[in-house]
């Protein structure tokens, strides 16, 4: 990617965790792969959190909207 992408859908398993991210430009990556892309700043609007158990994940930035949170984007 060029420029920096944005997260247009997202997939979710039986549990409601989000696996996988659509970007803008059709690619889809695991959650993985997004944390790894927001890590290197090629996903704008998101940044990459640590629970306390140590894991990563990934989080809209914070902002006045909840229409934009990882967890209310459309699924696919």
């Amino acid at each position: 990617m060029g420029d920096q992408g944005k997260i247009l859908k997202v997939r979710k398993n039986s549990q409601g965790d989000i696996t996988d991210v659509m970007l803008n430009d059709g690619n889809v990556y695991s959650i993985t792969d997004a944390i790894e892309l927001a890590k290197d700043h090629k996903i704008e609007g998101v940044n990459v959190g640590k629970a306390k158990n140590g894991q990563e994940y990934l989080r809209s930035n914070p902002n006045d909207k909840s229409s934009d949170n990882l967890d209310r984007l459309e699924t696919f």
